[in-house]
């Protein structure tokens, strides 16, 4: 399978047609787990987008009974997408002092999406896992953002490096929020997104209905 990077032309080329809809605090609905790995003092990665949140918790009921989503990240300000992406950038430049810049930024994007068109700072994309009765977490092959030197690029969602149970447990992720009308970045078993410009590249959209927005 050939995977689109967010640094991919074509996603920056999807115009961006901002429907003006409000960020939703995800802690509101009582419904989503919501985990404090990535709180911040404004609360700011407990929002998304209405649109997405309403989607998010469509995939919560058609989860298997005992199974809840446990949300980890959404809304992430566009000057902290940029420290997220210039710091990953340089951490990669130095294990490669040889490689290009055309290069570094597409292995960046691999996991921290360029600041410009980061689904992220749309309020557009969730970072989420699944957790069991118990509400521990379940195998998922690796811990959620795990990056691809890390996990040995078990972090992409179709690695056929993980175990069986993990690979079960990621069919079922995908099956639910697939449903609910999300994409997956394919590099991240853990990063959905609706409405953004990848979605719209990855669903045949002309336009994306949201870009980047400052939390009021």
């Amino acid at each position: 399978m050939t995977i689109i990077l967010m640094s991919d032309p074509r996603v920056a080329a999807i115009p961006v047609d901002e429907c003006g809809e409000p960020l939703a605090d995800v802690r509101a609905s009582g419904i989503l787990l919501v985990d404090d790995r990535r709180r911040d003092a404004a609360g700011a990665f407990a929002h998304l987008r209405q649109g997405v949140l309403d989607r998010l918790l469509l995939a919560s009921s058609l989860l298997p009974d005992g199974l809840r989503l446990l949300f980890v990240e959404g809304y992430r300000p566009p000057a902290l997408q940029a420290q997220y992406f210039e710091a990953y950038a340089a951490k990669l430049r130095a294990l490669s002092p040889a490689a290009t810049a055309v290069q570094i930024r597409a292995d960046t994007s691999r996991f921290v999406s360029p600041p410009e068109i980061a689904p992220h700072s749309a309020g557009a994309a969730v970072d989420l896992t699944l957790v069991g009765p118990d509400g521990v977490e379940l195998d998922m092959g690796t811990r959620v953002n795990a990056n691809p030197e890390e996990s040995n690029g078990a972090c992409y969602t179709a690695a056929d490096s993980i175990s069986a149970r993990a690979r079960t447990n990621r069919e079922v992720l995908v099956h639910v929020l697939s449903e609910a009308g999300l994409v997956n970045y394919p590099t991240e078993f853990w990063h959905w997104s609706y409405g953004d410009r990848y979605w719209a590249l990855e669903t045949d959209r002309e336009a994306a209905p949201y870009g980047p927005i400052e939390l009021p």
